[in-house]
């Protein structure tokens, strides 16, 4: 309900001062020990995956808090888990503004926004500051002038720097807004990037007495061949669990709307469909040996409810939220507590 009076005043601001603004809210509220009557208060709805303990299984996807700067405000909205970043070694502004466009006709969500963020040394800082003791993701990424074959080195850096706050690490190789990044994919790519992050794993594991999961983010514009293909290295190499899907490069659904021609990734309503044939053909792929997190078009319980029957253990949102606030984290989190757990 609150959400609802004031989302009208948001939507008159450009879209990434209305991000920074309803950061800040959120914040105030948080302080103010008003959380709860933003949110609610989410079912409880355990779930084991990856190894750990999530207390319901709805989780705020990357990109929002690409600092770690709002981890406690976050936080205590009632998600099960969240995730930040995306982070890389060095800060880096992103690409040029304006970078961020809303097609509210389709609740949907352009950005190429370029992994701006202000460099993993300053996440981590943040981390240790944060009371925010529940299950943290943390998501990392190469600079965007670091040539692609050595992008390697950057995920290693930020892998290394991030090891010991993390509750799990997401690669992403699927933001269509960094030049070539999607390259790594593909399979010669992706073989080499993951054996050098799986046996750095090993050293870091060692070193810190403790396994930290790896996630690895994929885009949907993938075909059923690639899928099956990725899953096999997944399998081959370790990683713990998958997040489909990123945003799309694909306009169905957005066609003659303002805006729509605007170069980056597509999110929200669009992508459902495509996002949960993903999910549908990661799961066949995989068989059950690692679990899926599901991201992309979850506006309504229902949705979310379809990317579990398709065979994710586990959601995310971000779209969802600007159109729908933080009362869909309540509303996805029941409607899920009635399901089976999936490991």
């Amino acid at each position: 309900m609150l959400y609802r009076l004031v989302r009208p005043f948001l939507f008159k601001l450009n879209p990434e001062l209305a991000h920074r603004a309803a950061l800040h809210a959120l914040d105030l509220a948080h302080r103010a020990g008003l959380s709860g009557l933003v949110a609610g208060r989410p079912a409880s709805s355990p779930r084991t995956v990856m190894g750990l303990e999530f207390p319901n299984p709805v989780g705020l996807a990357a990109g929002l808090d690409k600092n770690g700067d709002h981890i406690d405000a976050l936080g205590a909205l009632g998600f099960g888990f969240i995730e930040i970043g995306t982070v890389t070694p060095r800060p880096q502004p992103g690409n040029p503004q304006p970078r961020m466009f809303r097609l509210a006709p389709a609740n949907a969500i352009i950005n190429r926004m370029g992994f701006n963020n202000e460099g993993v040394e300053r996440l981590v800082m943040n981390v240790s500051r944060a009371r925010y003791r529940g299950i943290l993701g943390i998501n990392i990424g190469k600079n965007f002038d670091t040539p692609i074959e050595r992008a390697a080195d950057d995920y290693l850096y930020c892998m290394r720097r991030v090891y010991g706050a993390a509750s799990y690490i997401t690669v992403n190789i699927s933001s269509p807004n960094t030049a070539n990044l999607r390259q790594l994919q593909q399979a010669g790519e992706l073989d080499r990037l993951l054996a050098a992050l799986a046996g750095e794993r090993r050293k870091l594991a060692d070193q810190h007495g403790k396994r930290v999961a790896l996630a690895v983010k994929i885009a949907p514009d993938l075909t059923e061949a690639d899928i099956a293909g990725m899953a096999a290295l997944f399998t081959e190499y370790g990683i713990d669990a998958v997040i489909a899907t990123n945003t799309t490069i694909d306009r169905h659904g957005v066609a003659g709307l303002p805006d729509a021609d605007q170069a980056g990734g597509l999110s929200g309503a669009p992508l459902t469909a495509r996002s949960t044939l993903v999910v549908k053909q990661l799961a066949v792929a995989l068989a059950g040996r690692l679990p899926i997190i599901a991201a992309g078009g979850i506006l309504s319980a229902a949705n979310a409810r379809e990317k579990m029957a398709a065979g994710a253990s586990l959601v995310q949102l971000y779209s969802g939220l600007v159109y729908g606030g933080p009362a869909l984290i309540g509303k996805v989190a029941e409607a899920l507590a009635e399901l089976p757990a999936k490991a």
